[in-house]
């Protein structure tokens, strides 16, 4: 009997499926290193000859190049074409990934994982955004778009459960080592994507370019020292200009910076010329609106990500490889919402979709603030993280073709490099918003019960609330206890001082997730930019990309 060959229809459906998973694969692989090496920090500062501090500075400088390149990387993509952009990209991210597994020091480190891997990442991540519009009708990109970014949030709830599995049974070089082979991989099965006709021959802007990673960069550095710095009014022993911390000034400059750049690239436009970003895109307000959407979501999303593992791994004392299999029902939730509510209801409205995730992360966050006490066990982490799972892969189904079909195809290139912008700035805000909320709550509750315990020593009390005043590190009942021991507390008061950092920790956590559910129902309030109607559908409230600004 002879083979019974495949229909075109099944054909294409597996070049679509192979190209679906190489994005998915690329989107998973940028966003595993925002979360891997997390509970490894201390091993990996061994490992180097530093500190845990050198090993944050590596991390935030990652943040910083991939959110500061992120514009640029997307107009790079227009100019020399998207698949070339993405392949380079993965070049310059496996050649960081090489570097990073073989770095004796710090300075290594910095430039293979914070520089090589954050250029690789603004290359590639703006060009999955134009591909997938490149690749897939309008009516398949919502589960397409779903699919990339379930596998991308996937990566930050699986990153500690990597990390923590490969430092204690191998060593964190593997992960990165195992990096470069999956960057292969991607390498080969990219040459299955269909490019997209590059629009522009022209020169990238390098003013604006300057400008945009001046201003971008300054603000988000700011936002990611607030923790150390203070938002407004300065921490004790922090520096200040005029009464205010540095962190206010950084944003107030990376902000005016930022309008400067928008008002050069009003000017570039409107002589002709060629700017990274078209101002005008702005005006479109199904643009705008589900950019607001992707700020928020992964806002929400980097919040609940900083507070879970700090609640099971420190308040709990679980291992990491145990603290990420407790999030794991999240990702499972998260991938079932981003592929099943595109192909159970595909005709579902956008904006009713979008409200009903941003609904289920509220939901989640409240039930997980109602769940954290001071008898509480890891299961309390269940049910929220499975609502917060399914919203935001409510979310994850629907942003991502809202944004491209907001203009045409060819402009898909900037249009990511604008999500991914705006995503990076809702993670940072929202990492830096939950851990300062958490630190200033825990703090202020830790001195306060101190002074009103009886069984804690005036002059211990008194040299407690100078030595805190900064801030008190989130501390575990085993490091606090083994800190007091060493600098000879009695165990009278070493008991005390541990019963009232359990408390205070509960507190900061509580305030830290209320922050958060306030900052979900502001979010509900953009919602309404977010059309009624799917991309490719018609209807009065449909937005065509023909008619956005031109």
């Amino acid at each position: 009997m002879s083979a019974q060959r495949s229909t075109p229809t099944e054909v294409a459906t597996a070049a679509a499926g192979a190209v679906l998973i190489t994005l998915a694969s690329a989107q998973f692989l940028m966003t595993l290193d925002s979360s891997v090496m997390n509970v490894s920090m201390a091993t990996v500062a061994n490992d180097v000859g530093t500190t845990i501090t050198g090993i944050q500075t590596a991390i935030t400088l990652y943040t910083l190049v991939m959110a500061t390149l992120m514009i640029t990387g997307g107009k790079i993509g227009t100019l020399i074409g998207r698949r070339r952009a993405f392949s380079i990209g993965c070049v310059v991210y496996g050649l960081g990934s090489f570097v990073t597994g073989l770095a004796p020091n710090l300075t290594v480190l910095i430039i293979g994982w914070s520089f090589l891997e954050g250029i690789g990442a603004a290359l590639i991540m703006p060009a999955i955004v134009a591909l997938v519009a490149g690749n897939f009708e309008a009516s398949a990109r919502p589960r397409a778009y779903g699919l990339v970014a379930a596998a991308g949030a996937i990566a930050v709830a699986v990153g500690p459960l990597v990390g923590g599995a490969a430092t204690t049974y191998l060593s964190w070089r593997v992960v990165f080592f195992s990096e470069v082979l999956v960057v292969l991989v991607i390498l080969v099965l990219s040459r299955r994507i269909k490019d997209i006709p590059t629009r522009s021959t022209g020169r990238i802007d390098l003013v604006g370019t300057a400008l945009s990673v001046v201003g971008l960069g300054t603000a988000v550095y700011g936002i990611l020292r607030s923790s150390e710095w203070g938002w407004i009014a300065p921490k004790p022993g922090a520096t200040a200009i005029l009464g205010l911390s540095m962190t206010f000034w950084f944003v107030v400059v990376g902000a005016f910076v930022v309008w400067l750049f928008v008002l050069w690239e009003t000017r570039l436009e409107h002589n002709g010329g060629d700017p990274l970003v078209r101002p005008t895109m702005l005006a479109n307000p199904q643009l705008v609106g589900g950019l607001l959407m992707f700020f928020f979501q992964f806002l929400l999303q980097a919040g609940t990500f900083f507070i879970v593992p700090l609640f099971l791994s420190v308040v709990l004392e679980l291992p990491a490889v145990e603290t990420g299999l407790k999030i794991m029902p999240l990702s499972v939730a998260l991938l079932l919402a981003a592929a099943g509510i595109p192909r159970r209801w595909p005709h579902a409205s956008p904006r009713r979709v979008a409200r009903i995730g941003i609904i289920l992360m509220l939901l989640g966050i409240v039930v997980l603030m109602s769940g954290i006490r001071l008898d509480s066990s890891a299961a309390v982490v269940a049910v929220p993280m499975v609502l917060i799972g399914l919203g935001i892969g409510a979310l994850s189904s629907q942003l991502g073709a809202v944004t491209v079909s907001a203009v045409p195809t060819e402009e898909s290139g900037e249009v990511g490099g604008l999500q991914n912008t705006a995503t990076n700035l809702g993670a940072s805000l929202g990492t830096a918003m939950a851990g300062s909320v958490l630190i200033t709550v825990l703090t202020a509750t830790l001195i306060a019960g101190i002074q009103d315990n009886p069984d804690v020593p005036e002059q211990v009390s008194s040299q407690a609330t100078v030595q805190l005043a900064s801030g008190v590190p989130f501390l575990s009942d085993t490091d606090l206890e083994t800190a007091l021991a060493d600098a000879g507390v009695p165990d009278t008061t070493t008991q005390a001082v541990v019963e009232e950092n359990q408390l205070a920790r509960i507190d900061g956590l509580d305030a830290a997730l209320a922050t958060l559910a306030i900052l979900a129902v502001v979010s509900l309030f953009f919602t309404g930019r977010i059309p009624r109607v799917p991309p490719g559908a018609t209807g009065p409230d449909a937005t065509s990309p023909t008619s956005a600004p031109a």
